[in-house]
């Protein structure tokens, strides 16, 4: 989760995959804190507080693998069409207590340094890994391919994309799946699931659950 004041956009931002799925949350200070006052007849979280823990300086203020804001945004994603607004302003508030007495240390995290070359194997890898979810490779069979170290393609892969290779090839291949469930009705659950790489439907069923919340039935009724 980033977090600014919107004063000091500049540069580019992008994730690995140059796209992202996610929701945009803004508070006007200037009406939201009369607003809360009058709408509670009080409300313990001050906005301009809030601004100063998290705004203090140009830089946005990211907040890494933090799982209570996790389950508060999980949640958004799959609500009833008819409590959806007043739904999303309880949320919005819940997030503000949540920020509000969440603590965070000082201390800056050490990142571990990659050559240049090491990085432009482990690109090559996950471009190998996405193209065809069809096909399947060993971590030993990736790692003398690219003539690189078990250990350094591990723990290089994890900091560029930010999760472990196998995670994140099966949330990368539950994506892909989404995306065809939206797209195309007819197409079966069978077949979708082999397109991703499984050639058990119960297992990738299981898989998709697991990463999106639902089963593959329920996440496509919910556009059809």
């Amino acid at each position: 989760m980033r977090v600014d004041d919107r004063l000091s956009h500049s540069g580019r931002f992008c994730f690995p995959l140059c796209h992202y799925h996610g929701m945009t949350l803004g508070f006007d200070l200037d009406i939201a804190v009369p607003a809360l006052k009058d709408f509670f007849g009080g409300f313990s979280v001050d906005l301009y507080e809030l601004q100063k823990k998290y705004c203090n300086d140009k830089k946005p203020f990211v907040i890494h693998n933090e799982p209570g804001i996790e389950h508060i945004f999980s949640e958004l994603y799959f609500v009833p069409q008819q409590i959806k607004g007043d739904y999303y302003k309880v949320k919005a508030l819940e997030l503000l207590l949540y920020l509000d007495a969440l603590q965070f240390s000082d201390s800056k995290e050490d990142r571990p340094y990659f050559y240049k070359g090491q990085v432009e194997k482990i690109k090559a890898i996950h471009d190998l890994i996405t193209a065809n979810l069809q096909e399947h490779y060993t971590m030993d069979e990736l790692a003398e391919r690219f003539q690189i170290s078990l250990t350094g393609m591990k723990t290089c892969f994890k900091e560029i994309y930010g999760d472990s290779m196998y995670s994140y090839l099966r949330r990368y291949r539950m994506n892909v799946a989404t995306t065809m469930l939206r797209q195309d009705s007819k197409k079966g659950i069978a077949e979708i699931a082999g397109a991703v790489g499984y050639e058990s439907p119960s297992k990738f069923a299981t898989a998709f659950r697991q990463v999106i919340g639902q089963t593959p039935m329920e996440y496509r009724k919910s556009f059809f």
